[in-house]
């Protein structure tokens, strides 16, 4: 697995070390010792799985109290995977890193606690989340995905929303207690 920083500390490109053959490919999506040895030190308490049709935004979405870390990983399709920096007193608060995911490529975003995450999905995609502490329903927290003063460009100024990520607020519309720490 080789470890790639982002602008953004703690958000790393991990890309693995495929093994083909003649029957296909092999390779280790998760290994503890070896992301241990990257200095990534969390455990999985719980695996997600979404499937999105083209044209879907995701998020922005984070939790309080125990703020989830996230592998994400796509195993089918292309998106655009966004990870913003919502760390009370952070300096690089409201700052983002985004990067595109292929399920082709096999690379995986490592999105710190304290950051909201969102994709937009190119195609259809399939997209598997490995997190660091159970979801919450009554922790969970999120900001606007188009918020200007987040300047993220997104490919798609139209794109199909949840009812519940339409109504999300803009960042500056967050008091500080529902931030992360």
């Amino acid at each position: 697995m080789k470890a790639h920083p982002t602008a953004l500390e703690g958000v790393i490109k991990l890309e693995p070390n495929l093994f083909h053959d003649a029957r296909g490919y092999f390779y280790e999506a998760y290994h503890l010792k070896k992301f241990e040895s990257l200095g990534i030190k969390w455990n999985i308490q719980q695996i997600n799985q979404s499937y999105s049709r083209p044209k879907v935004v995701r998020g922005l979405h984070y939790q309080l109290g125990p703020a989830q870390a996230k592998l994400v990983r796509v195993l089918r399709g292309d998106i655009l995977d966004v990870a913003v920096d919502l760390r009370r007193g952070s300096p690089n608060f409201g700052k983002h890193v985004k990067m595109t995911l292929r399920a082709e490529d096999h690379t995986h975003l490592l999105i710190p606690a304290g950051f909201a995450h969102g994709f937009y999905a190119f195609t259809e995609a399939e997209v598997l989340y490995l997190q660091s502490c159970l979801y919450d329903p009554s922790l969970e927290r999120g900001v606007r995905w188009d918020d200007p003063s987040l300047s993220i460009d997104w490919p798609d100024q139209s794109p199909s929303l949840s009812d519940k990520d339409q109504s999300l607020p803009q960042l500056n519309e967050i008091s500080p207690e529902d931030l992360p720490l």
